[in-house]
C-alpha cells in the first residue's frame, strides 16, 4: 500500500512541473511550475536546454506577471524587473550590486516600454538619478542625494544636454 501512496504522490508532483521541449533541437525550452499546485503555473522558466535566460512568476495568483528575472552567462542574475502598476507589463528593472544590494534602477514611468528614469544607488542608498521628463529621449533633469535625501536637482530648460537651472536644497 505505501508504494502505490508513494507513486501517487509523485505523480501529482510531476503534474506540477511541465516541460516543453524545441521541436527542432529537441532541447528544453520551458518549465511551469503550478506552485500553488491549485492547477494553474505561476512560475515559468525559459530556457536553451539547462540554462535559464529568464524567470516569470506570478506570485499573487491573479494570472499576470508581476516578476520577471534575467539571467546572463554564467547563470548570473542580471536584473530583476516589476509591474508597479500590477498589468502585467514590466516598467521597473532592478540591477544589483556585487554585494547584493541595489545598485541601480531603471523606470518607464509613463509605461511605454522605454526607460526614462534611472536611479542609481551606494551602499543601499540612493545617490543620483536622470530622467528624461518630456519624452524625447534625452536626459533633462539631474537628482543628487546625500544619505538618501534629495539635495541638488538641476533641469535643462534650452535643450543643451546639461542643467542650465540648479536647485540646490542644503
Amino acid at each position: 500500500m505505501g508504494v502505490g501512496t508513494n507513486a501517487c504522490a509523485r505523480r501529482q508532483e510531476s503534474d506540477d512541473v511541465k516541460a516543453k521541449y524545441d521541436e527542432k533541437t529537441g532541447k528544453l525550452g520551458q518549465l511551469t511550475v503550478n506552485v500553488a499546485k491549485d492547477g494553474k503555473p505561476d512560475v515559468f522558466s525559459y530556457m536553451d536546454g539547462g540554462v535559464v535566460s529568464r524567470i516569470e512568476i506570478d506570485n499573487d495568483e491573479d494570472g499576470k506577471i508581476d516578476r520577471w528575472e534575467y539571467y546572463a552567462a554564467g547563470q548570473k542574475l542580471e536584473k530583476v524587473a516589476g509591474s508597479r502598476s500590477n498589468d502585467g507589463k514590466p516598467d521597473s528593472w532592478f540591477y544589483q550590486a556585487s554585494d547584493g544590494t541595489v545598485s541601480k534602477v531603471e523606470q518607464s514611468t509613463r509605461k511605454n516600454g522605454r526607460v526614462d528614469r534611472t536611479e542609481y544607488y551606494a551602499k543601499g542608498q540612493l545617490a543620483r538619478a536622470e530622467q528624461d521628463t518630456d519624452g524625447d529621449g534625452h536626459v533633462d533633469k539631474w537628482e543628487e542625494y546625500v544619505d538618501g535625501v534629495l539635495v541638488r536637482a538641476g533641469f535643462d530648460l534650452s535643450k543643451s544636454g546639461k542643467p542650465t537651472t540648479t536647485i540646490d536644497y542644503r
